[in-house]
């Protein structure tokens, strides 16, 4: 494989063995150049796209940034035989470097050894190693290509080009080449007329080869350019060393001392941290993080370094400075501390230059002697904390690149950083404990408005204390503010301030104070922000509390999932935004905290059109309302509820919709406490096909999972919002949810009145799969009187309308119910043989909530023919599959079925295991009357032991709740077995087949 150069310390080239390739038109070389810019990174397609178009993409940028890469690789292939060299990575593209050759990436290495080569004292292998470094530039750093992030790179390696000149002739006066030294400066300062440094070092130069009067003419001119351009004079070593040169004294100045260590220092080490907050309280895990810090160092690792991040707000200085305050016997030689102002409402972020000059200062660097370039800044900065034990606090840090140079070298020194930003870059090229800051939990907010109010007006009232601390986030600098207010007035209570809090328009308001707070705080980050993840952050603001999916982000603002993940992961990373949990398939989901969502939502209100807010409403009501009926669909069957019409959405592609939907009931549960919300705002703003089309379709979740009063709240929302529409479609198919969880709940007459009114709305829409299933609830009633025949009828005719339609599920489902009433009319071979028929009816895998329950229903059904190691088989099999779907009430029922197979085989122990599960499982979900029938499984267990008493106890509940819900079927089949057994003696047990006569009475 040929090895290629890519040089870009010029125009930009690649060659392979001394050739040129073409490289094709500016797009391809601007792309190329951003890869070389960053070998072996991740360089995103946005970050392209910027490049390529400065800020004004065509809606196929994507493409062609595609389209791009592939000629490159196609370029390269042709000329190396490289397969790996540009790699596809999650959103972007990497250059592979591997062999082959990068002149910035070789630059750098070399610089650095000639860097080293100058500290330590061997000034001509240095002048060699620059002179090779400054060769390597052949004209101006990327010339021809500008965009995005190549101005700014070009203008860094132009400023680096500077610095290495002036470096380099810092070396020539060093080895006394003044004449050299003079004649490639001359031209460098003409190019460059504010270049103090290089002016600095000419006056020098040609002062010592002897040119005094040249000297002067070069300070004459450099003093006019400054006055006139940025009405400056000189600075103070351009002027000390010009008066020296009028003197004709020895002109060693300031710049020179500065190179060779001799400076003027003053007593005393610094100590410039803050005095701890008093209110401080909890951190105690991220204590003992930094502990371990200090006291986990080796030779191996001699500068420390911890970076706290975290939300505005959350306490990162008031750690920061604790830590510091409490380990400062361990730092003899000082201690630093730079507010770095990276987030500051009225001043810019603190620069290097501005960082060092103050650290200098406070090492004894008197202002005449501190250097005036950053990188000889930094070098005095690592030699005067060569071997010294130091604690650096630098606060509120916007980047990397604002603190780098503020990094010391050799030594036993700590560098305790915090930011917004994680600085994830850091971790790269330093070994640096990362402390993630997250709220304060309760008892931790508790104790700091203790520690504020005092600890007599938090024990007076612990939950409203408990309450403060929820609605302020457990953020530290919105319970200062709190406290703050509550000891201006210790006339208010705290349940007072809880009602003020409470109200959520005016939250922000009060800790927002004097236009600061927090309000103030989080602009600061969301002004940063790029216009689409501000975007983002707006839209999010509808969203109800429940973690959310990349999914949700990109049906609101209606752009792909991978386009979603990065704004999402911007809001992440600018703290305004927590990874809250991953989903099954190992995606993120993400959360506000409340009092940013807050803040989010009036920035919607302020900045966001009314027709926007609501055309994304409904893209997310669209999609979330597509999912749901795939949920739907893969949990019940095909057809089991009207159709959806053609609602606006989110286009997801296939692979996506089964990433999402890999395991509906998951699916429903994550989703399930958004759509609850959701149905509520569709029904308050007109939104009626939304609201009842979702709540139907949330009704596999709340019956299997057991969430009734979900259930009947979206229905009567849903209800209310048709009603009001005028949609009688929606009114029959809420009305039928109603009758429905009235079934659930064992409410058998409200059942029939509800399902009544479903019937007569279906009929006048003419929805004949919603009138097939209100029959079919009607044998539910009916059976469940004991009216056996006219279960059967319904069950019949609800049978010739699903032959109408596409609900096979539904038919199934029916035609097991009509199996299980035959049973009970003593037809038990007919009974079999419907439900063998209805299990392989509902065999197709959309189907399988409605096979599980006929599994059971065939268990019932061996039980009644004696066929008991089949029964207790079947009902195993049921109970497999309802863990499967995570359905708890059908656990329920095959566990009881499974019990009452195991005491009828005399396996008295097994089955009493059994049915205690299923006691446990029916008071899960909430099912009294299965409760009442495991407890006369319980009873016959009981008997047979030959334990009476706890035997009539068991029947005694059952009989009472069998009462309360109208179950004459059961009711009588209770009396028959407590008849029984008052009839044997005490402690006697009774025969199986006297116990099973007894419950078989039809």
């Amino acid at each position: 494989m040929s090895r290629l150069s890519f040089r870009a310390l010029g125009p930009l080239r690649a060659e392979v063995g001394g050739e040129p390739l073409n490289l094709g038109g500016a797009r391809q070389r601007k792309v190329l150049a951003m890869l070389l810019l960053a070998p072996g990174q991740v360089v995103s397609v946005e970050s392209l796209t910027e490049a390529v178009w400065q800020g004004a993409p065509p809606t196929t940028a994507r493409n062609q940034i595609a389209i791009c890469i592939t000629a490159l690789r196609r370029i390269f292939r042709y000329a190396t035989a490289d397969e790996e060299l540009i790699r596809t990575a999650h959103n972007g593209y990497s250059l592979i470097q591997g062999d082959h050759r990068i002149d910035i990436h070789e630059m750098h290495s070399l610089l650095a050894r000639a860097r080293t080569a100058s500290t330590e004292g061997a000034p001509e292998e240095a002048a060699e190693l620059f002179e090779q470094v400054l060769a390597m530039w052949y004209g101006s750093p990327l010339e021809g290509l500008a965009g995005g992030h190549l101005d700014h790179a070009a203008a860094r390696l132009t400023e680096l080009w500077l610095d290495l000149n002036e470096e380099y002739a810092a070396l020539q006066l060093q080895l006394g080449r003044y004449r050299a030294a003079a004649d490639r400066l001359a031209t460098l300062v003409e190019q460059y007329p504010l270049r103090e440094q290089a002016r600095l070092h000419l006056m020098s130069a040609q002062h010592l080869g002897g040119r005094r009067a040249d000297a002067l003419e070069t300070y004459r001119v450099g003093r006019k350019v400054l006055v006139e351009e940025l009405g400056i004079e000189p600075g103070p070593e351009l002027q000390q060393l010009h008066r020296r040169i009028l003197q004709d004294s020895d002109t060693t100045g300031p710049h020179e001392h500065a190179m060779t260590g001799r400076l003027t220092a003053k007593a005393g080490p610094p100590a410039q941290l803050p005095l701890p907050s008093a209110s401080f309280t909890g951190r105690e895990k991220e204590i003992a993080a930094l502990d371990e810090l200090l006291h986990s160092r080796t030779d191996a690792t001699p500068l420390a370094i911890a970076a706290l991040s975290g939300a505005s707000g959350v306490g990162k200085s008031a750690l920061a400075v604790h830590w510091a305050n409490r380990v400062v016997e361990h730092f003899p030689d000082g201690q630093l501390f730079v507010d770095l102002r990276g987030y500051d409402k009225h001043d810019q972020p603190f620069s290097p230059m501005s960082a060092l000059d103050s650290c200098l200062r406070a090492l004894g660097v008197q202002g005449p002697e501190i250097p005036a370039e950053l990188q000889e800044r930094a070098a005095l900065f690592r030699s005067l904390l060569d071997g010294r034990r130091m604690l650096i606090v630098l606060d509120n840090v916007r980047s990397i690149d604002q603190i780098l140079p503020l990094f010391p070298g050799r030594g036993d020194c700590c560098v305790v950083i915090t930011s917004r930003d994680p600085l994830g870059h850091l971790a790269g090229d330093y070994p640096v404990l990362r402390v993630p800051l997250r709220p304060l939990n309760t008892d931790e907010s508790c104790r700091m408005l203790e520690a504020m109010i005092g600890r007599e007006r938090v024990t007076a009232a612990p939950e409203m204390a408990a309450r403060l601390a929820e609605l302020c986030d457990g953020l530290p600098l919105a319970l200062r503010i709190l406290g703050a207010q509550l000891i201006n007035k210790p006339h208010r209570s705290l349940s007072q301030a809880v009602a003020r809090l409470e109200d959520r328009r005016r939250r922000l308001d009060l800790l927002s104070p004097d236009h600061g707070g927090l309000r103030a705080e989080f602009w600061l980050s969301y002004r940063e922000l790029s216009p689409d993840a501000a975007r983002m952050y707006r839209h999010l603001s509808m969203l109800c509390p429940p973690p959310f999916p990349a999914w949700v982000g990109a049906a609101l603002l209606d752009i792909d999932i991978d386009q979603a993940e990065d704004l999402l992961d911007q809001l992440v990373d600018a703290q305004l935004l927590e990874v809250a949990v991953q989903d099954a398939s190992g995606a993120p989901r993400y959360r506000f905290l409340d009092l940013l969502r807050l803040f989010a939502w009036e920035r919607a209100q302020e900045e966001e059109p009314q027709s926007e807010i609501e055309a994304a409403l409904d893209r997310l009501l669209g999609t979330i309302l597509t999912l749901a009926d795939l949920a739907h669909e893969q949990l019940s069957g095909k057809g089991h509820i009207p159709a959806l019409p053609q609602v606006p959405g989110l286009k997801l592609l296939p692979h996506q919709v089964a990433s999402i939907m890999a395991c509906p009931m998951n699916w429903f549960e994550s989703e399930r406490q958004r759509i609850v919300e959701l149905v509520k705002v569709c029904a308050d703003s007109s939104r009626a096909l939304y609201a009842w089309a979702l709540a139907a379709r949330l009704v596999p979740l709340f019956e299997t999972l057991g969430y009734p009063e979900d259930w009947r709240t979206t229905s009567e929302h849903a209800l209310r919002a048709a009603r009001e529409a005028g949609d009688v479609l929606g009114v029959g198919t809420m009305l039928r949810s109603l009758g429905a969880l009235a079934i659930y709940q064992r409410q058998y007459q409200q059942a029939e009145s509800l399902l009544g009114l479903a019937m007569e709305a279906l009929v006048e829409a003419g929805e004949v799969q919603g009138q097939a299933l209100v029959l079919r609830n009607f044998a539910v009633c009916a059976r469940f009187a004991g009216d056996l025949d006219s279960g059967a009828r319904h069950c019949r005719a609800a049978l010739r309308l699903f032959e109408r339609t596409e609900d096979v599920s539904g038919r199934s489902h029916t035609l097991g119910l009509l199996a299980q009433i035959e049973l009970e009319r003593g037809n038990v071979q007919l009974g079999i043989g419907l439900t063998r028929e209805a299990i392989a009816m509902s065999e197709s895998p959309s189907a399988l909530r409605t096979k599980t329950q006929n599994i059971y229903r065939l268990a019932e059904a061996l039980l009644r023919a004696g066929e008991l190691r089949d029964a207790e088989e079947t009902s195993r099999r049921a109970i497999a599959l309802t863990r499967v779907q995570r359905d708890r009430m059908g656990e329920a029922y095959g566990l009881r079925a499974l019990g009452e197979a195991q005491w009828r085989q005399n396996l008295v122990d097994e089955a009493e295991e059994s049915l205690r599960d299923a006691h446990e499982a029916a008071e899960d979900v909430g099912d009294r009357f299965l409760q009442a029938r495991v407890e006369v499984d319980l009873a016959c267990v009981k008997v047979l032991r030959g334990e009476h008493g706890a035997a009539r106890v068991c029947l005694h509940r059952a009989l009472a709740v069998f009462r309360r819900l109208n179950a004459p079927v059961w009711e009588e089949r209770a009396l028959h077995l407590r008849d029984l057994l008052d009839g044997l003696s005490e402690d006697l047990p009774a025969s199986i087949g006297r116990l099973t006569q007894a419950l078989d009475v039809p």
